[in-house]
C-alpha cells in the first residue's frame, strides 16, 4: 500500500502513534512527527512491517529530515493507575506538547482520541499503514521503546526483554512464572495480575 503524504493539502499535519500498548512489561511510548508534504523514503511503513535494522535507518532519517518530532513515555506504574488506554493518550498528549510548530491537524492512529487543547484531529484506523506522518511516528515510538527495553534487559536479563520487548510471548510468560514479576511489569495485565494475586493469597494462607 502506498502511503498518503497528507490528509488535506495546505495544512500543517502531525502524525501520532504509540508503541507498547499490549505489553506485559515496560512503558508505553508515543511519538508525533511533522513531515514535509514531499517527504518520501522507500523503507517507510508501519513499524510492525519493517525490519529492525530498517527501523533504525528510518529513525535517523526521520529525526534529520522531519520538520519537527517528539517522543514521550508513560511508565508501568502509571499505566497500572490510569489504565493503558488513558496512558497511551497521555503519552501522545505529552509528545504533542513538545512541538513548537503550530499544528492545524493531528492524524491519530486508531479510532479514538481525546481532543488536545482544541487542535482538530482525525482518527485513522490502521493509519500507520496509510499515512506517511503516522508511519514515521510509529517508527520513532517503536525504536525508542525497543531501545529502552534493551537497557532494562541488562537489569533483569531473566525475562529476555532483548528478544520479546516485554510482549506476552510464551517464553516471557514462562519466565514470569519462574521468577515472578519485576518492578517494570504491569501489575494489572494478564499473567502479571495473576502473579500479584498469587503472592497475596500465598501470604494470607501461610502466615
Amino acid at each position: 500500500m502506498v502511503l498518503q503524504s497528507y490528509y488535506k493539502e495546505g495544512l500543517i499535519e502531525a502524525g501520532c502513534d504509540e508503541a507498547g500498548r499490549g505489553c506485559l512489561a515496560g512503558p508505553v511510548f508515543a511519538a508525533t512527527v511533522i513531515l514535509a508534504p514531499d517527504f518520501y523514503h522507500p523503507l517507510l511503513n508501519d513499524s510492525k512491517q519493517v525490519l529492525e535494522k530498517d527501523r533504525d535507518i528510518l529513525r535517523a532519517v526521520i529525526e534529520k529530515e522531519a520538520i519537527e518530532w517528539a517522543v514521550a513515555t508513560i511508565d508501568s506504574t502509571e499505566i497500572d493507575k490510569i489504565n493503558i488506554l488513558n496512558a497511551s493518550f497521555k503519552a501522545m498528549h505529552a509528545a504533542i506538547a513538545q512541538l513548537k510548530q503550530k499544528i492545524d491537524l493531528l492524524l491519530i492512529d486508531g479510532h479514538l482520541f481525546p481532543a488536545y487543547f482544541g487542535i482538530a484531529h482525525k482518527c485513522i484506523v490502521k493509519g500507520d499503514e496509510k499515512m506517511t506522518s503516522i508511519a514515521a511516528a510509529s517508527i520513532l515510538a517503536k525504536t525508542y521503546r525497543d531501545e529502552y527495553m534493551y537497557v532494562i534487559d541488562k537489569e533483569y536479563p531473566e525475562y529476555e526483554w532483548n528478544n520479546n520487548k516485554g510482549y506476552g510471548t510464551a517464553l516471557h510468560r514462562k519466565k514470569i512464572k519462574e521468577h515472578g514479576i519485576s518492578p517494570y511489569h504491569r501489575k494489572t495485565f494478564g499473567i502479571c495480575k495473576e502473579m500479584v494475586s498469587f503472592k497475596v493469597d500465598f501470604f494470607y494462607n501461610h502466615k
